[in-house]
């Protein structure tokens, strides 16, 4: 049958399994917006109130149901608006798919009114991009488009469309997705088998998973390793939810802000296993010191990462899903019995009990909230919440101390770091879980770039408890100051007047002042019961500080337990 270009978009999506999408209209993508409101009984599109806010939101719902994210804008200026949410997911492997709109083709090189080379600028940010210049090349581009955001390691591209590819019409076949499973063959068995026995033989072994364990859907597959071989994990920000918080074995997150127990079990182990993680450098911050009496084992779809930052005695390509599976296979049927390992738990046990004094530790001040009581209050009320965040001391915080039990609960941006990332984040979480109950934890510098978004929260009436650790000041930055710049602090005291309590009333929402311990968990569940989007104003101290940390490019050996 014969459709226009946006009605052609529209099948394509529908192909995909597509149901949702994010975007902002503009002049460019009126025909695909034409498209989608005759289309609205199959796919559902939320209006975000910035562009940048629907990239994340995108990025959020890929996130959180392991599908495909869609995001939509116009050219020029709403092109650009998608820059930082497409750093953002590629920076942390996340598969989005933006379509945006541009010139007519007879414009394109002539300065149009919104015309932008937006394939050129995001090329170093996306896995591949395209821009359509032949109505006969539309449909399989889409298509070609979302293989590759999901094929491999996973990531975001770009199909730049100009508006009279959008109004052309053209010959529409249906096609089914191209569902190619992983090929095996390329896993090296004798890899797989050596390093059975590398496990077994190892007094002192540890995991360091990152999000590939999640993206692969792996993880009761490295659940099964850990427990089956006594081995303890650790995780990156990114694989933070791949192994259940409440198992003797976890040790919680290594690296600049990870725990006593990780960053000590990474300086003492004999055998790590990197499991689809990068080795960045907030985890190895000196590359040359890190994990200095361990075998490396680096487990990975990507073989660009292999040497990348740290160099390792194995190197083993391939789905992590996969190769786990064919480990745990391959330990069972070893002839030899594992060594073993209980002084190294013993010792996993105690480094977790001086992690438990670090929250006890954290200022205690009458006028002020402490931070970790917020937490925990937040995981006693709704322990299966999914919690998105924004960047800074909030975040980790949340990291520390809110317990994932489940993979993908902890929506966040880890490789970019992207202030402003967490309430469309949310908002996208929300939309692909519509039934499950949403955290938002920021604070009010992050706040600060995102609350516009609150009108997109307010206008779905979604149900997301925003929780501001509100300090008045860029609480991260400042802590940097204080260790290393002499507690000169140079423009992170902001001053800012914002009333939050009368901006949650402008977008239509709920709002609670938390100004005391006493009042935080009737607070929270006060907030949960409402089932409607409420703001959490948790006024916290300026000088309270993110324990343990690692300085810049030091080792786990040089860990700080006090400021």
């Amino acid at each position: 049958m014969k459709l226009n270009g946006s009605e052609i978009i529209m099948e394509c999506l529908l192909e995909q399994g597509v149901d949702t999408v994010f975007g902002y209209p503009g002049g460019a993508v009126l025909n695909i917006y034409d498209a989608l409101y005759k289309y609205s009984d199959k796919i559902r599109h939320i209006l975000t109130a910035h562009e940048q806010g629907a990239a994340h939101a995108a990025d959020g719902y890929a996130r959180v149901t392991g599908r495909v994210g869609v995001v939509i804008a116009t050219s020029g200026p709403g092109a650009t608006n998608l820059v930082t949410g497409l750093a953002t997911a590629y920076m942390d492997s996340s598969p989005v798919v933006a379509i945006t709109g541009n010139v007519s083709t007879d414009l394109l090189g002539r300065d149009s009114f919104q015309e932008i080379d937006i394939t050129g600028i995001t090329m170093p940010i996306t896995k591949h991009n395209y821009i359509v210049k032949d109505i006969n090349n539309l449909a399989d581009t889409v298509r070609s488009a979302f293989k590759i955001a999901t094929t491999g390691r996973k990531g975001p591209v770009l199909i730049d469309i100009p508006k009279d590819i959008t109004a052309q019409l053209c010959e529409y076949i249906y096609k089914k997705p191209d569902k190619t499973a992983y090929d095996e063959s390329k896993i090296d068995e004798s890899a797989v088998n050596e390093l059975a026995q590398m496990i077994l033989s190892a007094k002192r072994p540890m995991i360091y998973a990152g999000g590939g364990v999640i993206a692969s859907g792996a993880c009761d597959e490295l659940k099964e390793l850990a427990e089956t071989n006594s081995i303890p994990v650790s995780q990156s920000i990114m694989g933070l939810s791949c192994f259940p918080a409440s198992s003797p074995l976890n040790m919680g997150m290594i690296g600049m802000h990870g725990s006593i127990a990780s960053n000590r079990a990474s300086v003492e182990c004999d055998l790590m296993i990197a499991a689809g993680a990068r080795f960045s450098d907030r985890v190895a911050g000196d590359r040359s010191r890190f994990a200095p009496n361990a075998k490396l084992v680096h487990i990975d779809i990507d073989e660009a990462e292999f040497n990348k930052n740290v160099t390792c005695a194995m190197y083993l390509s391939g789905d992590m899903k996969i190769v786990l599976r064919k480990l745990n296979a391959a330990i069972k049927s070893a002839k030899a019995e594992s060594v073993s390992r209980e002084k190294w738990l013993k010792q996993i046990a105690e480094w977790k009990e001086l992690d438990k004094l670090t929250p006890i530790k954290m200022l205690q001040d009458k006028d002020y909230v402490n931070p970790y009581l917020v937490i925990k209050a937040l995981h006693d009320a709704c322990p299966d919440a999914y919690v998105a965040t924004d960047v800074g001391q909030h975040q980790m915080w949340t990291t520390q101390y809110f317990g994932f039990e489940k993979p993908r609960h902890l929506i966040t941006s880890g490789g970019l770091g992207t202030m402003g990332f967490g309430l469309g984040a949310a908002i996208g979480t929300q939309a692909g879980e519509p039934d499950g109950r949403v955290i938002l934890v920021t604070s009010d510098g992050s706040f600060h770039m995102n609350m516009n978004e609150l009108t997109t929260v307010s206008s779905y009436r979604l149900p997301i408890v925003v929780v501001l650790m509100n300090n008045q000041v860029l609480g991260m930055v400042r802590q940097w100051q204080k260790a290393f710049y002499g507690s000169r602090f140079s423009q992170t005291s902001p001053d800012r007047r914002t009333d939050f309590e009368s901006l949650a009333k402008a977008f239509g929402i709920g709002y609670i002042k938390i100004d005391t311990n006493e009042k935080i968990e009737s607070a929270v569940k006060s907030a949960f019961a409402m089932n409607s989007p409420v703001l959490l104003d948790c006024r916290i101290s300026p000088d309270v500080n993110v324990l343990p940390m690692i300085p810049p490019g030091k080792s786990a050996e040089d860990i700080m337990l006090e400021m």
